[in-house]
C-alpha cells in the first residue's frame, strides 16, 4: 500500500546487524533455510524502490528509527520483508530491484531482489509504476539472462504482499457497490496465477500477505481514531476467505505428498488482536492508542512527510514511533511490525 492510499543507499550489514533488537524477530527457526528471498508486492514489503519524486517514503521523517534517513520504506524503520529476511537467516534484505538495476552484479543480488513497489496491486493501480504481473516478468528474465542458477531458485523463498491497492483504485476510480464482489473474486483470482507462476518459475516456498482488517486503520477511523468501519472489514474477510481458498487449491495441485507449498500471512486476525490487546505484551509492545498514528498531517490535504511551498511541515509527529502500531494512515511503525511479525512465526515454523 502507499501512504496516500484510501486502504492501503542501506546502511551497511554492521549497522544492520546493531538494530536487531527491538527491530527484528528471533533469527533462523524456520524449518527451510533459503538462499534468497525474492519479493513481490507493495508497500508493505518496498525496502527502496519506489521513486524519489513520487513518494512520501522518499521524505522526513519516514526512516527515522531505521536506517535514519527515508530510505523508501513505507515505515519509521523496517517493514515486513526486513524481519523475514532476518527471521530466515539472511544476512541482510534482498536488494530492491531498481537499485540491482544500476549494477546488474550477481553479488549484490546474493539475498534475493525484492521487486515490490509501493502504491501497485494485482492489476494496474500507480502508473507508471510495475504491477505483480509486471514484477514477475523482471524475476522471470533474470532467470532467463541466468542471473540466478535453479539452484538458487529452487532454495529461496518468495514473499507476496497484496495489501489492497487494488480495492482502494477500484473505489478512487468510481468503481460501483455492486461490482465490488466480483471485483475481489477477479483480485483473488489473479493473486491465485501469480502464485502459481512464480511456483512455475522454481520457487517452492511462497508466502502471501493476507489483507489485514483494513476497516481499522488510522484512514477509515479519522478523525477520532476510535472505531473500525465494519464495512470496509467485511469486505478483507471476504477476499481472506476466497484467498484461503485458492491456497488450498495450490497445495492440493503441488503437495503431492509432501509439505505445503503455499502459506499464507493471517494479518486480519493478527492485527486486529494487537488493537484489542493494544500492543503484544509477549514481546513487550504496548499501543495505548493503536489506531491513532505517529506521523499525520494536518488537514486532509496533506500527509506524513509533507511540506508547503515554503518548506514547512504540515504534519504532526508523535515523540516515541516505538508506542505506536501506525506510522501513517496505512502503514505499521517498526515496532507495530515488530508486534505483527512475532505473532506469525507460527505460521513461519511451518515452512
Amino acid at each position: 500500500m502507499a501512504s496516500n492510499n484510501l486502504l492501503f543507499s542501506f546502511l551497511s550489514l554492521l549497522l544492520f546487524s546493531l538494530h536487531l533488537g527491538q527491530g527484528s524477530s528471533s533469527p533462523v527457526h524456520a524449518h527451510f533455510y533459503p538462499l534468497k528471498l525474492f519479493v513481490f508486492g507493495d508497500s508493505y514489503v518496498d525496502t527502496g524502490n519506489i521513486n524519489v519524486n513520487t513518494s512520501s517514503a522518499r521524505n522526513f521523517p519516514y526512516g527515522i528509527t531505521f536506517p535514519g534517513f527515508p530510505s523508501g520504506r513505507f515505515s519509521d524503520g523496517r517493514v515486513l520483508t526486513d524481519f523475514l529476511a532476518n527471521y530466515v537467516g539472511l544476512k541482510r534484505s534482498p536488494i530492491p530491484f531498481t537499485a540491482w538495476k544500476k549494477t546488474g552484479s550477481k553479488l549484490r543480488a546474493k539475498c534475493g531482489i525484492n521487486f515490490a513497489f509501493g502504491g501497485t496491486g494485482v492489476f494496474d493501480t500507480l502508473y507508471p509504476f510495475p504491477n505483480m504481473t509486471t514484477q514477475i516478468n523482471f524475476f522471470q528474465n533474470l532467470i532467463a539472462n541466468s542471473i540466478f542458477t535453479s539452484y538458487d531458485i529452487h532454495s529461496s523463498i518468495a514473499l507476496v504482499s497484496p495489501s489492497g491497492n487494488d480495492y482502494s483504485f477500484y473505489l478512487a476510480t468510481n468503481g460501483s457497490p455492486e461490482g465490488v464482489k466480483p471485483f475481489v473474486i477477479s483480485v483473488v483470482n489473479q493473486i491465485s496465477v501469480n502464485l502459481k507462476r512464480i511456483y512455475k518459475l522454481g520457487v517452492k516456498k511462497i508466502v502471501v500477505v493476507g489483507l489485514g482488517p483494513v476497516g481499522c486503520y488510522p484512514s477509515p477511523t479519522a478523525p477520532s481514531f476510535k472505531k473500525c468501519n465494519e464495512t470496509m472489514n467485511s469486505l478483507a474477510v471476504f477476499h481472506n476467505t476466497l484467498l484461503k481458498q485458492a491456497v488450498e487449491k495450490l497445495n492440493s495441485e503441488t503437495k503431492l505428498g509432501g509439505s505445503p507449498n503455499f502459506f499464507i500471512l493471517n494479518m486480519y486476525d493478527t492485527v486486529l488482536s494487537i488493537i484489542k490487546n493494544k500492543g503484544n505484551p509477549k514481546v513487550g509492545a504496548t499501543f495505548q492508542t493503536p489506531l491513532k498514528p505517529c506521523c499525520f498531517g494536518v488537514s486532509s490535504n496533506f500527509s506524513c512527510g509533507s511540506v508547503d511551498e515554503h518548506g514547512n511541515k504540515m504534519y504532526t509527529l508523535c515523540k516515541r514511533p516505538d508506542l505506536a502500531l501506525f506510522w501513517d494512515t496505512v502503514h505499521p511503525t517498526q515496532k507495530g511490525w515488530f508486534a505483527t511479525f512475532n505473532s506469525l512465526i507460527s505460521t513461519l515454523k511451518r515452512i
